[in-house]
């Protein structure tokens, strides 16, 4: 099973987007199972379900940069520097992907449809449901980040 595919089951078993997109790195994260669903718990849905802020997908992405870039040292500013690279390189991709959206609300409005183009990994799963679309895409980006650096 893929990262993608992975992050689906999650959802699919109830996690929120967040959580989904985070855990579906655990293996190059190394974050424990139950730690990584709490630290994300409350990121879903724009966080905390108001669909007013920064999609959970991408909230997952950015942690997922956060603990594979770490920035833990408050004098290490090239540490600072490229985890904010990394979370804003994410972000650009993502919008890219969805007409400069990134707000919950606003990519709920804008009512997705998968590409082969914008969103390959949604059309190779056959996914079609508003989030699993944005979370395998989240997934998708960083996997795509991730390997450039490699």
């Amino acid at each position: 099973m893929d990262r993608c595919e992975l992050a689906l089951q999650y959802h699919h078993s109830g996690y929120n987007c967040a959580q989904s997109v985070l855990m579906a790195f655990e293996d190059l994260t190394k974050l424990e199972t139950a730690a990584g669903f709490a630290v994300a718990g409350g990121l879903g849905g724009g966080v905390g379900a108001t669909h007013q802020e920064l999609c959970g997908a991408a909230n997952g992405a950015v942690i997922v940069l956060g603990l594979l870039f770490p920035f833990t040292d408050g004098a290490d500013a090239e540490g600072k520097r490229r985890v904010y690279a990394q979370a804003k390189e994410f972000l650009q991709r993502f919008q890219t992907r969805f007409d400069g959206l990134s707000r919950c609300g606003d990519l709920l409005r804008s009512r997705i449809e998968p590409t082969e183009e914008k969103t390959p990994a949604a059309v190779r799963l056959g996914v079609d449901k508003h989030c699993d679309i944005l979370i395998v895409t989240a997934v998708e980006v960083v996997e795509e980040m991730l390997a450039e650096r490699s």
